[in-house]
């Protein structure tokens, strides 16, 4: 234990002393990153899909191997991108572009989720209620608003075990963890750039706060009510299976919440993501050809803070309930540091446009905008893939500029959203929180489908739901 919190301290270090040299909102690959006049060859986007294989596979098919190798596997990805790009573009190039990777969408990133995560485990919801499908599916609608505010993952960390718990006297639980899955885990996150890590690398590119609240509220609508319907036929037709019978009428009930301290922390990371935006005064400074912002250093460095308070003043017992550990956050910072340096050529290439590789597939895209084509690319890679680089991937191809993707474009910017967040859940790759929710409810005794089978489960019910989704807004 003292081994992983001294790697925790070395690991808070490092992005203490890296956000304290600076950093911008806007996308390292907008008129920040440095010109490159070289055209990049197509093979050195291979160790970007190596690494996404890698994650996507190994721990299916050799889940063993890859525990052990993980860290080697990741690591060599990596180093074998780098390679390349130092010998194409040269160090000064391949530094500058690294400095800009970190400070503009790496450590933001991370620092957020490290934030979300840490004030999330700081609450302990206490429940005693009956397990009646009314009242399974209003949890899981609380559970949907609350995900645009904690983020997924913090939403999936609190509200699981209770949802677990309340459950236990029922026969069939499976279904139910679907369900949270679709609707908790993955769809919920649409309203706001905190609920899922996709929208929040859109709002460091420029997009508004506020945006997705202004235009994904709709489709969060026309999805996640169908699904509560679907979800409370289904556990009403189980419910009359089971042998022990919960009397019909009870709601949550008997409800208690602790570590109510970090909902004043809560709303201040809202206020830090929110305000960044209009302190305008402070000074910007030029760091390797790299655009630094000394208002969105402070916006992280506010953020650190108050996770750290959030930390130090939960009591341990919720951390003891919550089996709160710096594991899963140490995990996501390894993997998405080889994802963003693996992504670097394949966001060169796109900035070649039509001179570049994918000439072809820009030009198809972007054909007559067409935002079904962006809805259903965005989300098939997100599916089975990951969610967050593949929305950055999209927004690229469409051209990466906030202005007009939210006023222009904006039904492009609404199907590569909508896309990332809402296919997360076709699979458990598709989006962090899907395997931890998995994870948590077979160690609980539930009994969990497979990845094939729970594949079935959303392809009979997610796909109609896109479909429509499709024809309504973007056809």
């Amino acid at each position: 234990m003292s081994h992983l919190s001294g790697r925790v301290v070395l690991f808070l270090k490092a992005i203490i002393f890296l956000i304290a040299a600076a950093h911008s909102s806007h996308a390292w690959a907008s008129s920040n990153m440095p010109e490159v006049s070289l055209i990049l060859p197509l093979y050195t986007g291979i160790p970007f899909l190596g690494v996404l294989l890698s994650i996507a596979l190994l721990p299916i098919l050799v889940p063993r191997f890859w525990h052990r190798f993980e860290n080697i596997l990741l690591g060599g990805w990596t180093i074998l991108s780098l390679g390349m790009l130092l010998k194409i573009l040269g160090g000064n190039f391949l530094g500058s572009t690294l400095f800009g990777v970190a400070v503009h969408e790496y450590l933001p990133f991370i620092i957020l989720l490290t934030t979300l995560y840490i004030i999330g485990s700081g609450f302990y919801i206490r429940l005693k209620a009956k397990a009646t499908p009314i009242a399974n599916a209003n949890f899981l609608l609380i559970g949907s608003l609350l995900a645009s505010l904690i983020g997924t993952t913090g939403a999936a960390m609190l509200l699981l075990r209770p949802f677990i718990h309340m459950n236990q006297g029922r026969t069939y639980r499976s279904h139910s963890i679907i369900f949270f899955i679709f609707i908790v885990a993955n769809i919920g996150g649409c309203l706001t750039p905190l609920g899922d890590p996709p929208l929040f690398l859109g709002y460091l590119n420029g997009i508004d706060f506020f945006w997705p609240f202004q235009n994904l509220t709709l489709p969060f609508l026309i999805t996640v009510f169908p699904l509560l319907i679907i979800y409370y036929g289904i556990d009403s037709w189980l419910i009359k299976k089971e042998t022990v019978k919960i009397v019909p009428g009870h709601q949550l009930e008997k409800f208690s919440l602790e570590g109510k301290l970090n909902i004043i922390l809560l709303a201040g990371v809202l206020i830090v993501l929110i305000g960044s935006n209009f302190v305008d005064f402070l000074p910007t400074y030029l760091i390797l050809d790299q655009q630094v912002s000394l208002s969105h250093v402070l916006r992280d460095v506010i953020l650190l803070i108050l996770a750290f308070v959030s930390y130090r003043t939960t009591p341990a017992s919720i951390h003891h309930h919550q089996h709160f550990s710096w594991g899963p956050i140490l995990e996501i910072a390894r993997v998405f540091a080889a994802i963003f340096i693996t992504m670097i050529p394949l966001s060169i290439m796109l900035r070649m446009g039509e001179v570049g590789p994918f000439s072809s597939l820009l030009h198809f895209t972007n054909t007559g905008h067409r935002p079904f084509i962006y809805f259903w690319l965005t989300g098939i890679f997100s599916a089975f893939l990951d969610n967050a680089p593949t929305y950055l991937i999209f927004f690229k191809m469409a051209g990466g500029n906030p202005d007009i993707l939210m006023t222009t474009h904006t039904k492009i910017l609404m199907a590569i959203s909508l896309g990332a967040v809402f296919m997360g859940a076709m699979t458990y790759i598709g989006n962090a929180p899907n395997f931890m929710v998995r994870s948590i409810a077979k160690q609980s005794g539930i009994v969990m489908p497979s990845f094939l089978g729970y594949m079935g489960w959303s392809c009979c019910i997610l796909l109609p739901l896109f479909a429509g989704v499709t024809l309504w807004l973007f056809w």
